[in-house]
């Protein structure tokens, strides 16, 4: 066994297989960038080798830079992660020269499943089932055009050495086909340094399955059941659970020999995925093979007590697979949620900046119930622009899949996130979602349930009356701790009202408290009493604020503002007061504020990088025009008009790395 590894990654896979490392006594080395000097993962290493600017493209997948680093720590393996150089065949034989174990496959598996185009031809030819489509190389946007019409549209426009969702489109037209092919190729080139494309029939009303295989270097493979991983946003994957709610025994034997079949035509060892898609009635199709381990791998461990890190080291270390097929048991159900640094309210644009606030849900591990967070960040730490937007990796395991939604809901409703944008709402929301509840799911759920974009959540009216209920307790308690303040009105206890007006969503709720022994009693309006208990006495002064209303567990994030309090549950974000009858009448005749008027700008929606300046000063544009492009976190975002005006100023310039609301244009 090998006693000492380098991660030549970072974030939370390195964390990741760093933890697996020390539980089986082998030393780490972590490689880091400028930006990356403070973080998590250089933190946890037993040592770390500084490699470059902060760039992923003049540093982390700089092959040169890793292997200095190996020869000045003589660590005798390489794990690379997912992402950056975990799918260059040319880094894997460049270790091999240097007499290090690559903890992956072989080179010729890498290269084979590491383009997509070959990939599907060895796919056919192992008798994996495949989706038409043109794998040859596409010249042009004129090309890529014709040829999508050739196969009949919607077509899916993806990058050979692609991942991750990068460099993918989904075209619906010709004019989207070639704008796709150049965005894809593009992206494909600046993120892979491969900008050759192929083109596939996009399969409607699709759901995406992945198989996990595990293979050693003595001819042994075997499968670990499926993911499903249809809950997307752009291609980018955001909730995968295990195992799917779609598949029957069946269809998960036949794809998993199908999977395990490609791994052996291309004498695949370590973890791998093959990925499918599959329609209404089970039909499947080959869609690629990851030659690494996936960022979903966690849901697989939780669900067959395998640690898929632990075994790719073991592999490659030439030990022979332990486990068999038939010694493969699926036990229950388990749920990632993948916390991203990205605004759900800004249409999921990417955010940067400081945590300064960072407290996930206490990790669990119980019969019944399992809480496991993959991070890569601390509190006060910061989240670049140079990298992925992924913060962590939230995930449950319970015995069946109602209860790891439930589960995971909670640990949601506990994650603690401030500084940033991010789309914690939006993961909760998806948890109370009907249709997902059901398992009714598909690769558009996102575009479909949220098409004008995710704009809060509206709670239950249920759910209302019980905040409503717990606010009132919170103010109450706060208001008579006020009042005993040494000095206050001559060190006599004010007075402090029972009756209380909460105003919430657009809505009022008259309520008077009631004391006793068991905690507040709050009356509402129309007669019901909902009490309010607690495990300990100082529960309404925790950030999350963690109570029973009438019965019923709620975890609310609050915080006190001017005006009241802010409460998030379940993915709302509601602002809160709590006033006396009389200063709730004076309240509602105030005039409210009229918002800024940003109608004749072009604001920049994201930090990122200016691209190009697509218009000049007094240029007449369209609806639909393209007028800049902006790239954050290795993804390019076009910005277009809304509407027609005249250009009548430029305030930025390709190069310029803007903030957000940053004023790009102004128009007439």
């Amino acid at each position: 066994m090998f006693e000492k590894i380098l991660i030549a990654n970072r974030g939370e896979i390195a964390c990741r297989v760093i933890k697996t490392a020390r539980r089986m006594g082998i030393a780490t080395v972590a490689v880091h960038s400028d930006a990356d000097a403070h973080a998590l993962h250089v933190r946890m290493a037993d040592e770390a080798v500084h490699i470059g600017p902060a760039p992923a493209s003049q540093s982390y997948i700089v092959i040169e830079r890793i292997l200095e680093a190996l020869r000045a720590t003589g660590a005798q393996a390489v794990h690379p992660g997912y992402g950056f150089l975990s799918e260059r065949a040319d880094f894997a034989a460049a270790l091999a020269a240097e007499g290090v174990a690559f903890i992956g496959p072989p080179v010729g598996a890498i290269e084979a499943m590491g383009d997509k185009i070959t990939s599907k031809k060895l796919a056919a030819e192992a008798g994996v089932s495949t989706v038409p489509g043109f794998m040859g190389l596409i010249d042009d946007a004129e090309h890529a055009a014709r040829i999508a019409s050739e196969i009949g549209y919607p077509v899916m426009i993806k990058a050979s050495a692609g991942g991750g969702g990068k460099g993918m489109r989904i075209a619906w037209d010709e004019a989207e086909a070639r704008e796709g092919f150049e965005r894809s190729r593009s992206e494909a080139a600046s993120s892979f340094g491969d900008d050759r494309i192929f083109i596939e029939k996009f399969v409607t009303q699709p759901r995406h399955i992945e198989i996990q295989v595990l293979g050693d270097k003595h001819g042994n493979c075997i499968y670990l059941g499926e993911r499903e991983c249809s809950i997307q946003r752009r291609n980018q994957k955001v909730i995968e659970e295990a195992p799917s709610p779609f598949l029957d025994a069946e269809t998960r034997r036949a794809m998993g020999e199908q999977a395990v079949a490609l791994a052996k035509a291309v004498d695949y060892c370590s973890a791998g995925t093959v990925e499918f898609i599959v329609d209404g009635a089970r039909n499947f199709y080959f869609l690629e093979m990851n030659t690494r381990l996936q960022v979903e791998h966690p849901v697989t461990e939780l669900i067959t007590g395998i640690d898929l890190v632990e075994q790719m080291i073991r592999v490659a270390a030439g030990e022979r697979l332990a486990i068999a097929q038939d010694d493969v048991t699926l036990d229950g159900w388990a749920i990632e949620s993948r916390l991203y640094a990205e605004d759900p309210y800004r249409n999921f644009l990417p955010s940067i900046g400081r945590l300064t606030r960072y407290r996930p849900p206490e990790e669990i591990r119980e019969a019944a119930r399992v809480v496991r967070n993959d991070t890569g960040v601390f509190e006060g730490g910061e989240i670049s622009m140079y990298y992925d937007p992924m913060i962590a990796k939230l995930c449950t395991w319970a015995p069946d899949r109602a209860a790891a939604i439930a589960a995971m809901g909670v640990a949601l409703d506990e994650f603690e996130v401030e500084g940033i944008g991010h789309n914690l709402p939006f993961l909760s929301a998806v948890m109370e979602h009907p249709r997902f509840r059901s398992g009714e799911i598909t690769t558009a759920f996102i575009a479909e349930e949220y098409p004008e974009g995710f704009a809060g959540v509206d709670l239950p009216e249920a759910v209302l009356r019980d905040l409503a209920a717990l606010a009132v307790a919170i103010h109450h308690a706060g208001e008579k701790r006020a009042a005993r303040i040494s000095g206050r009105l001559s060190h006599h206890e004010r007075h402090v009202g029972d009756t209380w007006v909460v105003g919430m969503a657009g809505r009022s709720w008259p309520a008077r408290v009631i004391e006793e022994g068991s905690g507040p009693v709050i009356e509402l309006e129309d007669g019901a009493r909902l009490t309010i208990a607690s495990d300990h006495a100082g529960a309404f002064w925790d950030p999350v604020v963690e109570v029973a209303v009438g019965g019923r567990p709620r975890s609310v994030k609050l915080d006190r503002i001017p005006g009241g309090y802010r409460m998030r549950y379940r993915g709302a974000d509601l602002k809160v007061s709590v006033r006396s009858a009389r200063h709730a009448e004076l309240a509602a005749k105030m005039p409210q504020k009229a918002p800024p008027d940003t109608s004749k700008l072009l604001l920049c929606p994201m930090p990122g990088l200016v691209v190009r300046i697509d218009v000049a000063e007094g240029d007449e544009v369209f609806d639909g025009q393209s007028l800049a492009m902006i790239e954050a976190m290795k993804m390019e975002n076009v910005l277009r008009a809304e509407r027609r005006a005249r250009v009548a100023k430029i305030h930025a310039k390709p190069g310029d790395s803007l903030a957000v609301d940053a004023v790009i244009l102004e128009f007439d």
